[in-house]
């Protein structure tokens, strides 16, 4: 299985953060979980992709070349991919993925779970989509989806595909039981 894998290009101010991620990591690589993620070395994304290459497992990147000096990009992984921009990155990642999570980060990390999120839903792909919720940080975003979903904004169907996980066991177990719901259009 290989999972893309959204995060921040930074570590965010709780140490919390970059130890959540370098332990799903080495899970991912004791479970012989495969990631695809941004391509950087910088932040969240460096982490991640140190933490699964520290215990053997493979990682893929994908960068666009206008960010591989930015996000400085990360030359020790399996393959690092360099396309020309953010339209081909996300394409390519979800072309190579089986599944999807956003780690903490910011409005980067939103638009691409969240564009993933929507291809879900409109019968793109039938892969599932996680937040993987370190010490709460998706708290806020999940009363906000279920006020979408109260308001009629959000179809409760569609909102029961996203996935809250907050354990490396639970985000695994969720992307292996996973069955995409029919796709409603009412």
């Amino acid at each position: 299985m290989k999972v893309a894998v959204f995060c921040g290009s930074s570590f965010g101010h709780d140490p919390i953060f970059q130890q959540a991620t370098k332990e799903l990591g080495h899970y991912f690589a004791a479970n012989h979980i495969e990631v695809v993620y941004g391509g950087g070395k910088v932040g969240l994304m460096g982490t991640i992709a140190d933490a699964v290459m520290e215990q053997g497992g493979k990682v893929y990147g994908v960068i666009p070349a206008y960010l591989e000096q930015k996000e400085i990009g990360h030359q020790g992984l399996t393959e690092l991919h360099v396309v020309a921009d953010m339209h081909e990155r996300k394409a390519m990642m979800a072309s190579m993925a089986d599944a999807f999570v956003a780690l903490p980060g910011g409005v980067g990390t939103f638009e691409e779970i969240f564009e993933a999120w929507t291809w879900a839903q409109l019968g793109h792909h039938a892969k599932p989509c996680a937040f993987y919720n370190v010490n709460g940080y998706y708290d806020h975003l999940h009363a906000m989806l279920a006020h979408m979903a109260e308001a009629g904004f959000l179809k409760s169907h569609h909102h029961e595909m996203a996935i809250k996980a907050d354990t490396p066991e639970s985000l695994l177990e969720a992307f292996r039981s996973y069955q995409a719901p029919e796709l409603k259009w009412d």
